[in-house]
């Protein structure tokens, strides 16, 4: 048996021409971070951890969703949609906990930001949703754009893509994977529930 939980969810600058002198000399380029083509990341808003593939290949990133709504919100396009903890692997519960992520799955809402249409070989295209999530990675929180598709058949429920990479500096080591020197903090099953005040459905009973 199944179950589902909901969550409620210029100023100019200028400098007097005879400070140029004393001007300090310019700050050297950041080091980009160089993680694994596989990392784990925990998205915010859940405390969920799930493994991420690091793709040069795909512009926009991705997340596992199904049954995914689109509804009005305060005159503004949202959607609704589900993580199915079944379809991929995620953080092992403690071994005493009652609760089997099996039968867990997540429900979230976002505002959406805008639609893409995906071409596929041999099979129609595909209208997907895009909305902008926050995770952590690496010991270190980001924001980017996701694209909401069924990855139930794939290896990994998250995809990162080159917009990511661009706008937080990332390389991508293609020969390794879990190059992360810090870890991002993420919650049990049990402490999920909790703090985030969700309640647990029974699927067939959903609306």
């Amino acid at each position: 048996m199944k179950f589902f939980i909901p969550f409620s969810l210029a100023a100019a600058l200028v400098i007097p021409t005879t400070a140029l002198a004393d001007t300090p000399e310019k700050e050297e380029a950041a080091v980009p971070d160089t993680l694994g083509f596989v990392e784990w990341v925990v998205m915010d808003d859940t405390g969920l951890r799930l493994k991420a593939r690091l793709d040069t290949g795909a512009k926009t990133s991705s997340l596992h969703a199904v049954n995914v709504e689109e509804f009005e919100q305060d005159d503004e396009k949202w959607v609704k949609f589900q993580i199915p903890l079944a379809d991929h692997t995620v953080q092992s519960a403690d071994e005493s906990s009652t609760i089997d992520h099996d039968e867990i799955i997540l429900e979230l809402q976002r505002p959406v930001e805008r639609t893409v249409l995906i071409k596929r070989k041999g099979a129609e295209s595909q209208r997907r949703y895009v909305v902008m999530m926050d995770f952590c990675i690496a010991g270190t929180s980001h924001e980017t754009q996701f694209s909401l598709t069924d990855r139930g058949n794939f290896t990994y429920p998250v995809l990162l893509g080159r917009r990511f990479m661009r706008d937080d500096n990332i390389l991508i080591d293609s020969a390794d994977s879990f190059l992360a020197s810090q870890e991002c903090d993420y919650m049990s099953l049990e402490e999920l529930l909790d703090k985030q005040q969700a309640r647990i459905i029974k699927a067939d009973n959903a609306t």
